[in-house]
């Protein structure tokens, strides 16, 4: 079927880390979670074995998302669309009234699952995409990667009994669609789809397709509202980073620099770039290493190299050779102090021999990369590897054990003990005591969990190390933001900007350096001059934001406001100019201003003399 309108009529039954995700938050919309919720589902197949009607958006539905950082952002868009339309969800699978599982994966076992318990179901992700032809997905509702934007229609036609398969891809989805976040201060921003790479083994070109960028523009407008609604890290998202934009007509570090001038100077939201394959970042790679390089945005790259051989990579059809994969991470670890670069491995691919895998073992050893990915060669239906002579699996087995054991007796840690970092806090740990932050390079450091530090950013000493991440003690909070002037932050950060930009001759380390130099750009080095410092905002502001938004009073203080802003944001304002327009300066104020302003004060005598005559009245009968 190739839209929603063409319905098949029918029953449509037929060692983990230490950082783990907040609970689903609503970003954006209100989205509904209905614990005590009678359970619908008991009824919900009238006498006749068909699914009864019922109103659309007052059902449960129960969301799961395996994959990468990409599929985890589809999901949170559909989440959002979903509740904005009324839909409950629900970590309760029992209680929902129908599944909607997003895969990048095998899921046969939850297919069956959800077929037994007579739930309605609904897949969307690479694996439907790619392979809908699939038995385990006959009679199942699939919404396309391109067509998340329609998820609304797939639920509620699949409520009512249909089958429904929305796969053409048709154009982008908007980034501005709504959204729930599992983690509110990260945004998962994906900046293309697709890529430009034919990998024998990869089923993500089968469905993602071919590479479809995002604009510099959209994307940059996406940033500027997610930094307002109190977003943290912004985590760019692509198959590809590296190849975003190429079908467009701008490049990766075009895009980078662009967001990078949104954030806020004083280090408050950070950026993560996503993952790149070496072919197309190595003309780029001074570039990418300047921006690595910027305070606001974590030093750190995922770059999958998948084997140390040669020959391997010819087979595996990745367009780059094992110099290209050293060039890269040697000039990065080189240009970026403190570079983190992490990677993957697929062991056991076909016709990998004991030569080859020797070669990845050592290159491994050579790096001591802080993260890898380890798995073992998986034939996905459809795809060329899928058709070559397989390496044995008890061979793949062992190669996956001795690889994984060489990584593990890594210490890549061992010399942060004693050192003081700032760090980032956005998650909350799987042991439910400590919180998860990370540092400029984004070493994993967890913190007790004291006081409501999530969304800040910290100094902390580094108390001790483990082999996945480090333990360290707050020192001071940096950025700990009061709800009722986070609309007001963007005013102060242009202010701090401009302050900084005068400082920076003096001093290269900015208040969003990851080096602890809490004085940097603040009235040591501004002298002479009225600042807004972390957290304050302008009385204009805070008088402004306490009248009503529709009170003609405030109108006109915003308008007022906006007439200074050139002013205020130069960050020169004298105590001279500033009393004189407190003591009434009405010089730059419009015909409209002063008539709005006089009318005011007529009603305001009007209602005066009113009450001084009912007064007198009164006190007359009395």
């Amino acid at each position: 079927m190739e839209d929603i309108e063409d319905l098949l009529a029918g029953s449509g039954g037929g060692g983990a880390p230490p950082g783990f995700r907040l609970p689903i938050n609503a970003v954006g919309v209100n989205p509904k979670y209905n614990k005590n919720k009678p359970r619908l589902h008991d009824n919900h197949l009238s006498k006749t074995g068909s699914l009864s009607p019922k109103i659309p958006g007052t059902e449960t539905i129960y969301m799961k998302t395996f994959g990468c950082s990409h599929n985890q952002s589809d999901s949170e868009y559909m989440a959002g669309q979903l509740s904005a339309f009324g839909y409950a969800l629900t970590d309760n699978s029992e209680e929902a009234d129908i599944w909607l599982i997003n895969t990048q994966s095998a899921m046969d076992t939850l297919i069956a699952k959800c077929k037994s318990a007579k739930k309605p179901l609904v897949v969307a992700g690479c694996v439907p995409q790619g392979s809908r032809d699939l038995k385990e997905l006959e009679g199942v509702s699939i919404v396309g990667v391109q067509q998340i934007d329609r998820v609304v229609e797939v639920v509620e036609e699949t409520l009512k009994g249909h089958e429904v398969r929305l796969l053409h891809r048709k154009k982008l989805p908007a980034l501005d669609l709504p959204k729930v976040r599992r983690n509110k201060f990260v945004e998962i921003l994906p900046i293309n789809v697709g890529c430009l790479g034919a990998c024998t083994y990869c089923k993500t070109k089968h469905a993602r397709g071919h590479l479809g960028s995002y604009t510099v523009e959209s994307l940059v407008g996406r940033v500027r509202t997610v930094i307002a609604d109190g977003v943290k890290e912004v985590w760019l998202s692509s198959e590809d980073t590296g190849a975003y934009g190429r079908d467009i007509g701008v490049n990766l570090p075009i895009l980078l620099n662009a967001i990078v001038a949104e954030l806020p100077p004083d280090g408050s939201t950070m950026l993560r770039i996503g993952m790149t394959n070496p072919p197309f970042i190595l003309e780029h790679l001074k570039e990418i290493a300047e921006v690595l390089r910027h305070p606001c945005v974590y030093s750190f790259l995922h770059v999958p190299v998948q084997s140390g051989s040669d020959a391997v990579l010819s087979a595996m059809n990745r367009e780059y050779t094992l110099s290209d994969f050293r060039t890269v991470v040697d000039t990065l670890i080189e240009l970026v102090p403190g570079m983190q670069i992490a990677t993957d491995i697929i062991c056991g691919f076909p016709g990998e021999t004991d030569e080859d895998f020797n070669q990845t073992v050592n290159l491994i050893k050579e790096y001591k990369f802080p993260q890898v990915h380890i798995s073992q060669f998986y034939p996905r239906p459809g795809t060329p590897a899928a058709r070559m002579k397989k390496v044995p699996s008890a061979v793949v087995k062992k190669r996956s054990r001795e690889l994984t054991s060489v990584f593990e007796a890594f210490t890549p840690y061992l010399g942060m003990e004693g050192r003081v970092e700032r760090i980032w806090i956005t998650e909350i740990a799987a042991d439910g005591i400590h919180l998860v932050g990370h540092t400029k390079g984004y070493v994993q450091v967890l913190v007790p969990s004291t006081g409501n530090m999530l969304g800040t950013s910290a100094l902390v000493k580094i108390t001790s190390v483990g082999r996945w991440s480090v333990f360290g003690e707050v020192i001071k909070i940096l950025n700990q933001v009061d709800d009722k002037i986070a609309s007001n932050r963007r005013i102060s950060s242009q202010v701090r900007q401009d302050k900084c930009s005068s400082c920076s001759s003096q001093n290269e380390s900015s208040a969003c350096s990851n080096e602890p130099d809490p004085s940097a750009c603040g009235l040591e080095c501004c002298e002479g001059k009225i600042t807004l410092e972390e957290g304050q905002v302008s009385w204009i502001d805070r008088f402004a934001e306490d009248i009503n938004s529709q009170n003609v009073i405030g109108w006109l203080l915003r308008k007022r406001k906006n007439q200074l802003k050139g002013v205020e944001n130069d960050v020169a304002l004298g105590s001279k100019k500033k009393q004189e327009w407190m003591g009434g300066n009405m010089g730059e104020w419009g015909v409209v201003d002063r008539a709005l302003l006089g009318g005011m004060l007529v009603s305001f005598l009007i209602i005066l003399a009113l009450l001084i005559h009912v007064g007198f009245r009164t006190l007359s009968t009395k």
